[in-house]
């Protein structure tokens, strides 16, 4: 999944120098949690199961600045 949304935010045009970064962590000491994002600086944090929730997550979070309160935890 990290390499699908690597991939989506390059073709939007959105990485870059001072723009969105993708890039793997462990854990982050919520491993129970399943698959995490976390959004920084704002520390938001989402789960998420597929592909139309990693979309979702730059759509309405990276491109419009709208938390998305069902993937959130």
């Amino acid at each position: 999944m990290r390499d699908y949304a690597k991939k989506r935010i390059k073709s939007l045009e959105l990485a870059g120098k001072n723009k969105i970064r993708i890039n793997n962590a462990g854990c982050l000491d919520r491993c129970n949690e399943g698959p995490l994002i976390v959004i920084y600086p704002e520390e938001i944090w989402y789960t998420y199961i597929d592909k139309e929730d990693v979309d979702e997550i730059i759509d309405e979070h990276l491109m419009k600045g709208l938390i998305v309160e069902r993937l959130r935890i």
